[in-house]
């Protein structure tokens, strides 16, 4: 019993609610550095504000996915009532946001935001891998790559557009955010919910029974053993490894306070330590406690519930899975230093004014939002090009070569003029293209179908990783290299570089079988 390819017109209403999604996202990162400077941040504490982001998905996506894997309803299916809740929260917190009083309470709407654009996107992306064949999963990650670019460049261009063409103001009183800033997240919550709806309405899901028949079949032709029978983690692994973990959370907590209060010789001094980077200490530490918890648990027998089983699935990832974790990592480093710091690097290293109440730092500012929507509708057209690549081309080499041009753009920023940064755009929105598509369609070729939810899940806590570190680190780079954001950039490309080398070892189950599936008569 093998799974019957779809239709593009299924495929693009499967994927269509990512269209709003990323209208979401795109929001939140295009305009919530600038909300937070409006409201009286410093642009060295932007970066702990947010950690609220990718603190929300490392926890929300893993949980979603082990819920929406045993969910089943006979009207909606296991994926869409989640992605309706997370729609709904999202939309209204998109509302919300702009009346924004005081900088805390914006800090508390991107947790709540995030936490609700997190309860719909990680089902969608399981959504694909539960519909289509191998050989079509890559084409599904890429019309939903095409969409989260289109979504981006909607995203991107309001509110220059509502500047520029309807004459609204893109300036406001101090600590007051400006009505384009309003209006365009007045419009993402309308675009969420709308896309969302579509996809729920349009699109069909199999049952649990068909998934395990189509699984059973994939993997006899593929000849790879299903993950389930891997061997669990037992409790002195668990102990063992918590201890050693906590340990290593306290030790670099300890480092980072003797260099800040001095204790240190100056020798050893070697760059200075902002007061976020206890967060990294933080994570290791509750990495060792969560553990610690699972040993306990498992010396109790108490290993049938959530907790035991995301993390129990968290240690017997397949192969495949690990290799991508560190593209991931290091892909999504360089990203999110472009996001935290991108407005800051062009209206400052290109433009000369950090001043937020300023004319030519909401013109900058508006300017590096549109630069946003240019990187996004080159992905969005990448897209089209990757959905016919993937199944002619090693998909390792294909990401390679995609995220090389993304570290090239990255590059070319220090020396373009702040007119021309749309073509450093060009290689970083072809990167971004592959990114949101291809590991995901390798990743879905290498996990048990009965639990795509929870290792999509899971694969998210590669990307919020190096976020984490990028939002507590990041800080104190900068200030080693004389407070200058744009050396943001150059993490980036650096990041991207050491990615696009890494994704050549990664080890693709599926690829043969899909060449063969494609070149072999109809």
């Amino acid at each position: 019993m093998t799974k019957p390819q779809l239709s593009y017109p299924q495929i693009w209403n499967m994927c269509f609610g990512f269209l709003g999604i990323q209208i979401g996202f795109d929001l939140q990162n295009s305009n919530m550095s600038r909300i937070f400077q409006t409201l009286g941040a410093d642009y060295q504490n932007i970066a702990i504000l947010w950690i609220a982001a990718p603190l929300t998905g490392l926890i929300v996506q893993p949980i979603i996915g082990h819920l929406s894997d045993k969910t089943w309803m006979p009207k909606l299916g296991r994926r869409r009532p989640y992605f309706l809740v997370g729609a709904i929260l999202a939309s209204l917190s998109l509302v919300i946001m702009p009346h924004a009083p005081a900088l805390w309470f914006a800090a508390g709407m991107l947790w709540i935001l995030d936490a609700s654009l997190n309860i719909t996107m990680e089902p969608t992306r399981a959504f694909v891998g539960d519909n289509l064949p191998d050989e079509q999963r890559t084409t599904g990650y890429a019309m939903q790559s095409f969409f989260i670019g289109a979504g981006a460049v909607i995203a991107g261009l309001l509110p220059w557009a509502l500047t520029n063409w309807f004459g609204v103001s893109n300036t406001a009183g101090e600590g007051e955010i400006p009505m384009t800033v309003r209006i365009a997240f007045y419009f993402g919550g309308l675009m969420l919910f709308a896309a969302i709806v579509w996809t729920v309405v349009f699109s069909r899901e199999y049952s649990p029974e068909e998934l395990t028949a189509f699984e059973a079949e994939r993997r006899a032709l593929l000849g790879v053993e299903a993950a389930d029978d891997a061997s669990a983690r037992g409790p002195s692994a668990f102990f063992n490894g918590g201890l050693i973990w906590l340990a290593a959370g306290v030790l670099i907590a300890a480092l980072f306070y003797a260099v800040r209060e001095g204790v240190l010789p100056e020798a050893m001094e070697i760059v200075p330590v902002s007061k976020e980077a206890y967060v990294l200490a933080g994570l290791v530490a509750a990495f060792g406690v969560i553990q610690l918890i699972a040993g306990q648990l498992s010396r109790a027998g108490q290993t049938s519930n959530g907790f035991m089983e995301i993390v129990t699935d968290l240690f017997r990832m397949p192969v495949t899975m690990r290799q991508l974790a560190v593209v991931q990592f290091f892909t999504w480093f360089g990203l999110f230093a472009m996001w935290i710091y991108g407005t800051q690097a062009v209206t400052d290293f290109h433009y000369g004014s950090s001043d937020p109440t300023s004319a030519i730092y909401n013109d900058a500012a508006n300017w590096w939002a549109l630069l946003g929507g240019i990187r996004n509708g080159v992905a969005a057209a990448a897209a089209l090009g990757i959905m016919w690549l993937a199944y002619r081309v090693d998909r390792r080499h294909l990401h390679a070569a995609c995220l090389s041009l993304g570290a090239a753009g990255f590059a070319a920023t220090f020396v373009l003029p702040g007119d021309l940064l749309w073509l450093s755009m060009i290689g970083v929105g072809i990167g971004w293209a592959a990114i949101v598509s291809v590991p995901y369609a390798i990743l879905s070729g290498s996990v048990p179908a009965a639990r795509m939810g929870i290792y999509m899940g899971i694969f998210n806590i590669f990307i919020v990783v190096p976020q984490l570190l990028a939002a507590t680190l990041l800080g104190t780079i900068i200030l080693a290299f004389d407070n200058q954001p744009i050396v943001a950039f150059g993490i980036a490309a650096i990041s991207w570089t050491i990615a696009a080398l890494a994704v050549l070892f990664v080890r693709d189950t599926a690829q043969e079988e899909i060449i063969d599936a494609v070149e072999r008569p109809a």
